[in-house]
Protein backbone atom coordinates (compact mmCIF):
# COMPACT_ATOMS: atom_id res chain seq x y z
CA UNK A 1 0.00 0.00 0.00
CA UNK A 2 1.60 3.08 -0.84
CA UNK A 3 -1.31 5.69 0.80
CA UNK A 4 -2.26 7.10 -2.60
CA UNK A 5 -6.28 7.48 -3.23
CA UNK A 6 -8.06 5.12 -5.10
CA UNK A 7 -9.26 5.99 -8.47
CA UNK A 8 -12.49 5.77 -10.41
CA UNK A 9 -11.47 2.72 -12.22
CA UNK A 10 -10.58 0.85 -8.77
CA UNK A 11 -13.84 1.60 -7.56
CA UNK A 12 -16.07 0.47 -10.57
CA UNK A 13 -14.09 -2.59 -10.96
CA UNK A 14 -14.67 -3.41 -7.29
CA UNK A 15 -18.57 -2.43 -8.16
CA UNK A 16 -18.42 -4.57 -10.95
CA UNK A 17 -16.48 -7.47 -8.75
CA UNK A 18 -19.31 -7.30 -6.17
CA UNK A 19 -22.38 -7.60 -8.76
CA UNK A 20 -20.74 -10.65 -10.16
CA UNK A 21 -19.99 -12.37 -6.91
CA UNK A 22 -23.98 -11.28 -6.05
CA UNK A 23 -25.01 -13.18 -8.98
CA UNK A 24 -22.96 -16.10 -9.07
CA UNK A 25 -23.60 -16.64 -5.01
CA UNK A 26 -26.89 -14.82 -4.79
CA UNK A 27 -29.35 -18.00 -5.73
CA UNK A 28 -27.27 -20.39 -3.19
CA UNK A 29 -27.92 -17.83 -0.64
CA UNK A 30 -31.56 -17.64 -1.26
CA UNK A 31 -32.31 -20.87 -1.46
CA UNK A 32 -30.58 -21.44 1.75
CA UNK A 33 -32.93 -19.12 3.63
CA UNK A 34 -35.76 -20.09 2.50
CA UNK A 35 -34.90 -23.83 3.10
CA UNK A 36 -35.36 -22.76 6.65
CA UNK A 37 -39.09 -21.30 6.53
CA UNK A 38 -41.71 -22.23 9.18
CA UNK A 39 -44.64 -24.34 8.47
CA UNK A 40 -46.20 -21.67 6.54
CA UNK A 41 -43.97 -20.33 4.66
CA UNK A 42 -43.57 -20.12 0.95
CA UNK A 43 -41.41 -19.72 -1.72
CA UNK A 44 -40.02 -16.16 -1.72
CA UNK A 45 -39.83 -13.49 0.57
CA UNK A 46 -40.51 -12.44 2.94
CA UNK A 47 -39.96 -15.42 5.61
CA UNK A 48 -42.45 -16.50 7.54
CA UNK A 49 -41.12 -17.78 10.70
CA UNK A 50 -37.33 -19.92 11.17
CA UNK A 51 -37.56 -23.59 11.68
CA UNK A 52 -36.35 -27.13 10.39
CA UNK A 53 -39.63 -28.00 9.39
CA UNK A 54 -39.09 -28.10 5.58
CA UNK A 55 -36.09 -30.31 6.54
CA UNK A 56 -37.85 -32.83 8.52
CA UNK A 57 -40.81 -33.13 5.48
CA UNK A 58 -38.01 -33.63 2.88
CA UNK A 59 -37.14 -36.57 4.97
CA UNK A 60 -39.86 -38.29 4.99
CA UNK A 61 -40.00 -38.30 1.56
CA UNK A 62 -41.11 -35.95 -1.48
CA UNK A 63 -44.60 -37.00 -2.78
CA UNK A 64 -44.68 -40.49 -4.75
CA UNK A 65 -40.70 -39.57 -5.92
CA UNK A 66 -38.02 -41.64 -3.67
CA UNK A 67 -35.61 -38.27 -3.59
CA UNK A 68 -33.08 -40.64 -1.25
CA UNK A 69 -32.96 -43.82 -3.98
CA UNK A 70 -32.24 -40.86 -6.82
CA UNK A 71 -29.75 -39.56 -3.94
CA UNK A 72 -27.63 -43.05 -3.47
CA UNK A 73 -27.75 -43.46 -7.36
CA UNK A 74 -25.97 -39.84 -8.29
CA UNK A 75 -23.78 -40.77 -5.35
CA UNK A 76 -22.82 -44.35 -6.37
CA UNK A 77 -22.22 -42.81 -10.19
CA UNK A 78 -20.51 -40.04 -8.97
CA UNK A 79 -18.39 -42.47 -7.22
CA UNK A 80 -17.33 -44.69 -9.95
CA UNK A 81 -16.98 -41.72 -12.35
CA UNK A 82 -14.38 -40.70 -10.45
CA UNK A 83 -12.39 -43.97 -9.91
CA UNK A 84 -12.42 -43.87 -14.23
CA UNK A 85 -11.59 -40.67 -14.76
CA UNK A 86 -8.38 -40.88 -12.04
CA UNK A 87 -7.35 -43.69 -13.50
CA UNK A 88 -7.91 -42.97 -17.39
CA UNK A 89 -6.37 -39.63 -17.48
CA UNK A 90 -3.22 -40.51 -15.38
CA UNK A 91 -3.13 -43.43 -18.36
CA UNK A 92 -3.43 -40.90 -21.03
CA UNK A 93 -1.15 -38.48 -19.66
CA UNK A 94 1.52 -40.92 -19.62
CA UNK A 95 0.63 -42.01 -22.56
CA UNK A 96 0.86 -38.56 -24.33
CA UNK A 97 4.44 -38.20 -22.66
CA UNK A 98 6.01 -40.69 -25.66
CA UNK A 99 4.48 -39.20 -28.74
CA UNK A 100 2.85 -42.01 -30.92
CA UNK A 101 1.20 -41.44 -34.40
CA UNK A 102 -2.38 -40.30 -34.25
CA UNK A 103 -2.05 -38.71 -30.92
CA UNK A 104 -2.89 -35.83 -31.99
CA UNK A 105 -6.06 -36.51 -34.27
CA UNK A 106 -6.51 -38.77 -30.21
CA UNK A 107 -6.26 -36.04 -28.43
CA UNK A 108 -8.60 -33.43 -30.29
CA UNK A 109 -11.48 -36.45 -30.99
CA UNK A 110 -11.25 -36.83 -26.47
CA UNK A 111 -11.70 -32.89 -26.32
CA UNK A 112 -14.45 -32.54 -29.35
CA UNK A 113 -17.11 -33.65 -26.56
CA UNK A 114 -16.67 -30.21 -24.71
CA UNK A 115 -17.71 -28.19 -27.61
CA UNK A 116 -20.90 -30.40 -28.53
CA UNK A 117 -23.73 -29.44 -26.84
CA UNK A 118 -24.32 -32.05 -23.75
CA UNK A 119 -28.02 -32.72 -25.01
CA UNK A 120 -26.61 -33.51 -28.50
CA UNK A 121 -24.34 -36.18 -26.59
CA UNK A 122 -27.09 -37.27 -24.32
CA UNK A 123 -29.58 -37.89 -27.15
CA UNK A 124 -26.72 -39.31 -29.54
CA UNK A 125 -25.85 -42.12 -26.96
CA UNK A 126 -29.63 -43.00 -26.34
CA UNK A 127 -30.21 -43.71 -29.87
CA UNK A 128 -26.58 -45.73 -30.12
CA UNK A 129 -28.34 -47.86 -26.56
CA UNK A 130 -31.81 -48.02 -28.51
CA UNK A 131 -30.27 -49.32 -31.78
CA UNK A 132 -28.57 -51.86 -29.35
CA UNK A 133 -31.50 -52.97 -28.06
CA UNK A 134 -33.60 -53.40 -31.47
CA UNK A 135 -30.71 -55.32 -32.33
CA UNK A 136 -30.57 -57.70 -29.13
CA UNK A 137 -34.13 -58.43 -29.70
CA UNK A 138 -33.98 -59.00 -33.25
CA UNK A 139 -31.44 -61.87 -32.39
CA UNK A 140 -34.13 -63.61 -29.84
CA UNK A 141 -35.81 -64.69 -32.54
CA UNK A 142 -33.14 -67.37 -33.22
CA UNK A 143 -32.29 -67.57 -29.27
CA UNK A 144 -35.26 -66.73 -27.37
CA UNK A 145 -33.72 -67.13 -23.81
CA UNK A 146 -31.61 -64.20 -24.69
CA UNK A 147 -34.23 -61.49 -24.19
CA UNK A 148 -36.18 -63.52 -21.98
CA UNK A 149 -36.74 -60.70 -19.31
CA UNK A 150 -34.79 -58.55 -21.20
CA UNK A 151 -36.07 -54.98 -21.27
CA UNK A 152 -33.08 -52.13 -22.13
CA UNK A 153 -29.51 -51.86 -22.40
CA UNK A 154 -29.87 -48.42 -21.20
CA UNK A 155 -29.22 -48.11 -17.60
CA UNK A 156 -26.86 -46.06 -14.64
CA UNK A 157 -23.69 -47.96 -15.28
CA UNK A 158 -23.87 -48.29 -19.25
CA UNK A 159 -25.14 -45.43 -21.08
CA UNK A 160 -25.38 -42.95 -17.92
CA UNK A 161 -21.77 -44.04 -17.65
CA UNK A 162 -20.79 -43.34 -20.90
CA UNK A 163 -22.30 -40.07 -20.76
CA UNK A 164 -20.59 -38.68 -17.75
CA UNK A 165 -17.32 -39.71 -18.86
CA UNK A 166 -17.56 -37.78 -21.84
CA UNK A 167 -17.63 -34.92 -19.66
CA UNK A 168 -15.54 -36.04 -17.20
CA UNK A 169 -12.42 -37.60 -18.84
CA UNK A 170 -11.65 -34.20 -21.21
CA UNK A 171 -11.19 -32.32 -17.79
CA UNK A 172 -9.16 -34.69 -16.21
CA UNK A 173 -6.71 -35.30 -19.37
CA UNK A 174 -6.50 -31.59 -19.38
CA UNK A 175 -5.10 -31.45 -15.80
CA UNK A 176 -2.84 -34.46 -16.13
CA UNK A 177 -1.80 -32.66 -19.59
CA UNK A 178 -0.42 -29.60 -17.64
CA UNK A 179 0.99 -32.22 -14.86
CA UNK A 180 3.60 -34.22 -16.66
CA UNK A 181 4.13 -31.23 -19.35
CA UNK A 182 6.11 -29.52 -16.33
CA UNK A 183 7.12 -32.99 -14.60
CA UNK A 184 11.04 -33.20 -14.10
CA UNK A 185 11.72 -36.81 -15.75
CA UNK A 186 15.23 -36.23 -13.85
CA UNK A 187 12.74 -38.11 -10.55
CA UNK A 188 12.36 -41.06 -12.74
CA UNK A 189 16.16 -41.23 -14.36
CA UNK A 190 17.31 -40.76 -10.38
CA UNK A 191 14.80 -44.14 -9.78
CA UNK A 192 15.71 -46.08 -12.72
CA UNK A 193 19.87 -45.54 -11.71
CA UNK A 194 19.26 -46.89 -8.42
CA UNK A 195 17.73 -50.11 -9.66
CA UNK A 196 13.90 -49.59 -9.68
CA UNK A 197 11.65 -51.43 -12.22
CA UNK A 198 9.13 -49.21 -14.00
CA UNK A 199 6.38 -49.58 -11.44
CA UNK A 200 7.93 -49.02 -8.24
CA UNK A 201 9.38 -45.99 -10.22
CA UNK A 202 5.79 -45.01 -11.08
CA UNK A 203 4.46 -46.13 -7.19
CA UNK A 204 7.17 -44.36 -4.86
CA UNK A 205 8.42 -41.73 -7.13
CA UNK A 206 5.58 -40.60 -9.76
CA UNK A 207 2.59 -41.36 -8.04
CA UNK A 208 3.58 -39.37 -4.84
CA UNK A 209 4.92 -36.55 -6.57
CA UNK A 210 1.14 -35.99 -8.64
CA UNK A 211 -0.87 -36.88 -5.55
CA UNK A 212 -2.69 -33.29 -5.27
CA UNK A 213 -3.26 -32.73 -8.79
CA UNK A 214 -4.85 -36.34 -8.91
CA UNK A 215 -7.19 -35.23 -5.81
CA UNK A 216 -7.86 -32.29 -8.17
CA UNK A 217 -9.09 -34.61 -11.01
CA UNK A 218 -11.08 -36.79 -8.91
CA UNK A 219 -12.75 -33.87 -7.20
CA UNK A 220 -13.70 -33.10 -10.99
CA UNK A 221 -14.93 -36.20 -11.69
CA UNK A 222 -17.63 -36.70 -8.65
CA UNK A 223 -18.75 -32.55 -9.03
CA UNK A 224 -19.17 -32.83 -12.39
CA UNK A 225 -21.17 -36.25 -12.21
CA UNK A 226 -22.86 -35.48 -9.35
CA UNK A 227 -24.50 -32.62 -10.97
CA UNK A 228 -25.00 -33.20 -14.52
CA UNK A 229 -28.51 -33.02 -15.82
CA UNK A 230 -28.78 -32.60 -19.69
CA UNK A 231 -25.92 -35.33 -20.35
CA UNK A 232 -28.43 -37.50 -18.09
CA UNK A 233 -31.23 -36.74 -19.82
CA UNK A 234 -31.85 -38.97 -22.54
CA UNK A 235 -28.87 -41.46 -21.59
CA UNK A 236 -30.14 -42.47 -18.38
CA UNK A 237 -32.84 -45.26 -18.83
CA UNK A 238 -35.13 -46.09 -16.68
CA UNK A 239 -33.96 -44.41 -13.82
CA UNK A 240 -33.25 -41.14 -12.28
CA UNK A 241 -30.24 -39.37 -10.90
CA UNK A 242 -30.90 -36.49 -8.64
CA UNK A 243 -30.29 -33.61 -11.43
CA UNK A 244 -33.30 -35.32 -13.07
CA UNK A 245 -35.18 -35.76 -10.08
CA UNK A 246 -35.00 -32.01 -9.05
CA UNK A 247 -35.89 -31.01 -12.52
CA UNK A 248 -38.85 -33.00 -12.68
CA UNK A 249 -39.95 -31.60 -8.74
CA UNK A 250 -39.22 -27.94 -10.13
CA UNK A 251 -42.85 -28.60 -11.78
CA UNK A 252 -44.56 -30.00 -9.07
CA UNK A 253 -43.27 -29.36 -5.62
CA UNK A 254 -44.63 -25.72 -4.90
CA UNK A 255 -43.36 -25.86 -1.25
CA UNK A 256 -39.98 -24.88 0.53
CA UNK A 257 -39.33 -28.31 0.69
CA UNK A 258 -37.70 -28.16 -2.55
CA UNK A 259 -35.23 -25.75 -1.04
CA UNK A 260 -34.44 -27.91 1.62
CA UNK A 261 -33.28 -30.29 -1.08
CA UNK A 262 -31.01 -27.79 -2.52
CA UNK A 263 -29.57 -27.07 0.19
CA UNK A 264 -29.25 -30.84 1.24
CA UNK A 265 -27.33 -31.18 -2.46
CA UNK A 266 -25.37 -27.89 -1.80
CA UNK A 267 -23.55 -29.01 1.72
CA UNK A 268 -22.73 -32.62 0.30
CA UNK A 269 -20.84 -30.31 -2.17
CA UNK A 270 -18.87 -28.43 -0.34
CA UNK A 271 -18.48 -31.75 1.91
CA UNK A 272 -16.65 -33.17 -1.42
CA UNK A 273 -14.71 -30.01 -1.91
CA UNK A 274 -13.67 -29.35 1.50
CA UNK A 275 -12.45 -33.21 1.56
CA UNK A 276 -10.76 -32.57 -1.35
CA UNK A 277 -9.19 -29.62 -0.41
CA UNK A 278 -7.86 -31.00 2.87
CA UNK A 279 -6.27 -34.11 1.42
CA UNK A 280 -4.88 -31.72 -1.27
CA UNK A 281 -3.13 -29.62 1.67
CA UNK A 282 -2.31 -32.82 3.10
CA UNK A 283 -0.66 -34.38 0.08
CA UNK A 284 1.55 -31.32 -0.56
CA UNK A 285 2.39 -30.82 3.56
CA UNK A 286 3.67 -34.91 3.21
CA UNK A 287 5.37 -34.40 0.24
CA UNK A 288 6.83 -30.83 1.51
CA UNK A 289 7.88 -33.06 4.74
CA UNK A 290 9.77 -35.94 3.07
CA UNK A 291 11.57 -33.46 1.10
CA UNK A 292 13.12 -32.12 4.39
CA UNK A 293 13.42 -35.21 5.93
CA UNK A 294 15.62 -36.70 2.69
CA UNK A 295 17.26 -32.88 2.12
CA UNK A 296 18.43 -33.55 6.32
CA UNK A 297 19.60 -37.43 5.33
CA UNK A 298 21.46 -36.30 2.59
CA UNK A 299 23.98 -33.33 4.97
Amino acid sequence: MDGRPRGAAFWGLALVFTLFVLFLYGPTFTILLLSFQGPDGGLTFPMNGLSLHWFAKLYEGVGVVDIWAAFRRSIRLGLVVMGLTVVLSVAAGLAFRNRFKGSGLLFFVTVASLIVPSICVSLGIGLEFRLLDDRVNALGGDWPWLVDGFTTTMGLFSSGLGAHLTWTLPFGLLIMFAVFNRFDRAYEEAARDLGASPWQTFRFVVLPIIAPSLIGVALFGFTLSYDELARSSQAIGDVNTLPLELQGLTTTVTTPEIYALGTVTTAVSFVVIGSALALILWARRRQERKGSDAGQGMV
